[in-house]
């Protein structure tokens, strides 16, 4: 044997499982995105008559869960950067919905809190849920198995990013379901030991 040392051939890329795996409609990410959209449509409809966009609705959830949270930790939660959330913010305190107060021990920080109008309008908006719910063809149970199915995609694509569970809480999200009134729901390893 000589010392030059010969290089392997590459082995050429298997072809795609099916020739249509290119395809607009066999992707799943796109599915995901035009149900989004879909979704927004929908919620649009319905949040027009608080004058609220889906956004701010978001932001409300997250606060009638848990008011009195940074500007970093509803970005946490809602999968925003400061930049996007921050306007956002301005608009919903413009409206009367939110007051922030920078904490006194570090001024850097800005807390979020409910305004009276806002706690009121929580009340109203309970049927919204139920609302967008029914518009998706899917009973509870579908709804409930297909939520548990997302949660855990989303936490499979965060992880295989190296990105953990960033912004997921302590372990529950608040999701709508669409049973008139939102309720904690365990994510990903969470919801599977407990049956949700």
């Amino acid at each position: 044997m000589s010392g030059r040392q010969t290089r392997t051939r590459r082995e050429p890329v298997a072809e795609p499982a099916s020739p249509d795996a290119l395809s607009l409609d066999s992707q799943l990410c796109f599915a995901v995105y035009a149900t989004a959209h879909a979704f927004g449509r929908a919620y649009r409809a319905l949040l027009a008559a608080h004058d609220l966009t889906y956004p701010q609705y978001l932001v409300l959830l997250v606060l009638w869960e848990e008011e009195g949270l940074t500007v970093k930790e509803i970005g946490q939660r809602l999968f925003l950067d400061s930049g996007t959330l921050t306007p956002l913010l301005k608009r919903l305190e413009a409206a009367g919905h939110v007051k922030r107060a920078r904490d006194r021990a570090d001024e850097r920080q800005v807390s979020i809190f409910l305004t009276e109008q806002s706690r009121a309008l929580r009340g109203r908006m309970e049927c919204v849920p139920d609302e967008v719910g029914g518009l998706t063809g899917l009973d509870l149970e579908g709804r409930r198995a297909l939520l548990d199915t997302l949660m855990n995609l989303r936490g499979a694509l965060h992880a295989g990013l190296g990105e953990g569970q960033a912004g997921a809480g302590a372990g529950e999200d608040q999701i709508s379901l669409g049973e008139g009134r939102d309720r904690s729901v365990p994510s990903g390893r969470d919801a599977a030991r407990r049956g949700s």
